[in-house]
């Protein structure tokens, strides 16, 4: 073989899964433990196939609705949240529920219960189909939750009261098209409330601006992780605004 020139890797610091992700696994493998193979994990625990993967292999078995499980054997609930009406008919059910729903997802399912309790119709910056999307706009009953996806679609918004509005964020977007998003809400609804702390993950942020800081450095960036994970395809995505070449890479 040709000689070949030397290569400097960089590693982000910080890296790896943030504090509810290495929570909801714990959860799963205590699970196990307690009751014994098999647990049923309503969605993916975390958006990682080598973390499913190993966690399928010790006994978890994981669907994508409630009706999938066994009346009689205990169901797990993702680190992404989930509707209401999931742990209600779990209940209904009489099923073992365990809750492993990310904190900081908790907190803005909380956000939203406190505003519509006001009378504040929501509005949501997140991704459509995504799993926290779907259990935070499941925390309210139909049409208090609006989705936007991008600037465009605030233009079309059409909303109860300008006068009584507030956004909330999915935890895992990028910090970058958030503010953008949310400049484009207060532009056009000045009264509407913002969130009274930042709804992006800090570890979401520390590793956008570990990336950042890398980039001057680097030419190719390598980001371990799931095509299903929002975290990794936010990074690979802020790695090419940047003009590098980013790959996924699951294994």
């Amino acid at each position: 073989m040709p000689d070949l020139p030397p290569l400097t890797l960089y590693l982000a610091a910080p890296r790896g899964f943030c504090a509810g992700v290495d929570r909801a696994i714990k959860i799963v493998e205590m699970a196990l433990t307690k009751w014994g193979a098999p647990v049923y994990v309503r969605h993916e625990i975390v958006h990682n196939k080598y973390v499913v993967d190993a966690l399928r292999a010790k006994g978890a078995v994981f669907v994508e609705e409630l009706e999938d499980c066994p009346s009689d054997r205990p169901v797990v609930f993702s680190a992404h949240g989930v509707p209401k009406s999931v742990p209600a008919e779990a209940a209904a059910r009489q099923m073992i529920a365990v809750d492993a729903t990310c904190p900081l997802v908790t907190k803005v399912h909380n956000e939203a219960a406190r505003h519509h309790e006001a009378g504040t119709q929501m509005i949501y910056i997140g991704h459509a189909g995504h799993a926290e999307t779907v259990g935070t706009m499941g925390q309210l009953p139909a049409g208090e939750v609006l989705l936007v996806e991008t600037v465009a679609d605030v233009a079309t918004l059409q909303v109860r009261d300008p006068a009584k509005l507030a956004f909330i964020t999915q935890t895992t977007l990028s910090v970058d098209d958030t503010a953008d998003i949310a400049a484009a809400l207060k532009a056009r609804f000045p009264l509407i409330h913002a969130p009274a702390h930042d709804d992006i993950c800090y570890a979401t942020t520390n590793r956008q601006s570990a990336m950042r800081q890398m980039a001057p450095e680097v030419d190719v960036l390598l980001v371990i992780g799931s095509r299903t994970s929002s975290n990794t395809n936010r990074l690979r995505e802020l790695g090419e605004k940047l003009g590098i070449a980013s790959f996924l890479l699951d294994s």
